[in-house]
């Protein structure tokens, strides 16, 4: 009788512990399952600004020898490329990320940090998002067709955001609107051969 309640007692805390395993199994697949949907892949353009600076960053540190593990390097190399963003976007998210001087706030431990790990630009991006949800919201505007727009009827203002997205080019010493259509021409093939078209 001892010997078939002992067993019957084994049983039950055999069954018990099977039943508890199968719970914390269920739990870890959930929990990955949700890790899966939070670290889901960037979709379309999302975060393009952000990864196309953070690649301009990491040719500068290359450039400059600076090694990812140097935090304060990193940091440093950032400030430097922000300084001389030209791009309206990219200069926004300098100014989201405490790139500039005159950013509200700073994050950049949270692009250094992950560099010093060796992690993707593209895994960074993620992580910023879910720092600041405008990073990822920056995209780059559609590039004007140079072949067909016809420079001449453009405004200045125009003139200068060709040069400065498409180009990053500031026209140093352009004062007339013919000086900011010649420097577009001498930059852009199609701007050219769109100009020699119209003079035929």
């Amino acid at each position: 009788t001892t010997i078939t309640t002992g067993v019957k007692q084994y049983n039950t805390w055999h069954l018990n512990k099977m039943a508890g395993l199968k719970v914390v199994a269920v739990a870890l697949v959930l929990a990955v399952a949700l890790l899966n949907g939070v670290d889901a892949k960037l979709k379309g353009k999302e975060c393009e600004v952000c990864i196309k600076v953070l690649d301009k960053v990491a040719a500068l540190m290359k450039e400059q020898k600076i090694e990812p593990s140097k935090q304060k390097k990193v940091e440093g190399a950032v400030r430097e490329y922000c300084k001389t963003a030209k791009n309206n976007k990219e200069n926004r998210f300098c100014y989201y990320v405490g790139g500039l001087e005159t950013s509200a706030t700073g994050m950049l431990n949270s692009i250094s940090k992950p560099m010093g790990r060796y992690l993707p630009n593209e895994k960074i991006c993620e992580q910023l998002k879910k720092k600041d949800s405008q990073i990822c919201e920056l995209i780059y505007d559609i590039p004007i067709d140079l072949k067909t727009l016809k420079l001449e009827k453009q405004r200045v203002k125009t003139l200068k955001k060709i040069l400065q997205d498409q180009f990053e080019d500031e026209c140093k010493g352009c004062l007339e609107k013919a000086d900011y259509i010649k420097r577009i021409r001498e930059l852009s093939p199609d701007a050219a051969a769109a100009a020699a078209k119209q003079e035929l």
